[in-house]
């Protein structure tokens, strides 16, 4: 299990995985992570060990990437806010003050303890402890917020999560997701593209709302369609 990368940190150099050389390992002819991807257990280990193992509380980096995630939610308050993957807590207590409802979600029971302390009084958030693919607290949301989670989940999970956001998110709701895009080798699959396929597995089409990539990380914003009724159009999620 690699101990040099996680969400909310781009692994050093050396680690970024999935390596196409002889030394790495094919089966089918498909590239195979050279470690084992982390799972539950190791993520609690980590905040056991360390409140905040990537600094995502204090670096800068991650500062500027909370404000992008905030900045693709739109200037508006949402109703409810359903947040997937909420670690340490460390976007919660933002995200919190952009809707009158928020839920916070963490598979592991340390990191759900601290993504509760880090929203102590805030009276319109909850944090909750579900491993995913799980059944959501509510069974309606306006806006989805999953960061660096994705690639964490096998693509079989993944594809039923995106199921399970596309019949929770309403029609007209935003879906905020926020990814690394380089390689490394704890993950469960490959970073780069997770987003589109996370997108189409949905089986939703999608209108693009926000778009911010850098070096490291994409945050993008997409919306659904209303339905005909309320008069939308064709809908396309442009690349």
């Amino acid at each position: 299990m690699a101990t040099g990368c996680g969400p909310g940190r781009p692994p050093p150099p050396e680690r970024w995985g999935w390596c196409c050389d002889a030394a790495a390992v094919h089966r089918g002819g498909r590239r195979q992570p050279l470690t084992r991807p982390i799972d539950l257990a190791g993520f609690e280990a980590k905040f056991l060990a360390d409140p905040d193992p990537w600094r995502t509380h204090t670096d800068r980096r991650e500062a500027v990437k909370r404000s992008a995630i905030l900045h693709a939610l739109g200037h508006r308050t949402w109703g409810r806010v359903l947040e997937l993957g909420s670690g340490n807590g460390s976007n919660s207590h933002a995200l919190a003050r952009r809707a009158l409802r928020l839920d916070a979600c963490e598979g592991t029971a340390s990191g759900a303890a601290l993504t509760r302390r880090a929203l102590h009084g805030t009276g319109r958030a909850r944090a909750h402890r579900l491993e995913l693919p799980g059944r959501f607290p509510l069974s309606r949301y306006d806006a989805v917020v999953i960061a660096e989670l994705l690639y964490y989940l096998d693509e079989r999970r993944m594809r039923r999560l995106a199921r399970d956001v596309a019949r929770a998110l309403r029609p007209g709701g935003r879906l905020v997701l926020a990814h690394h895009h380089i390689r490394f080798d704890d993950a469960a699959q490959p970073p780069p593209g997770v987003h589109h396929r996370f997108l189409r597995a949905s089986g939703l089409r999608w209108h693009r709302r926000h778009h911010h990539r850098t070096g490291h990380w994409t945050v993008e914003a997409v919306g659904r369609a209303l339905p005909p009724e309320c008069g939308a159009g064709p809908v396309s999620r442009r690349r």
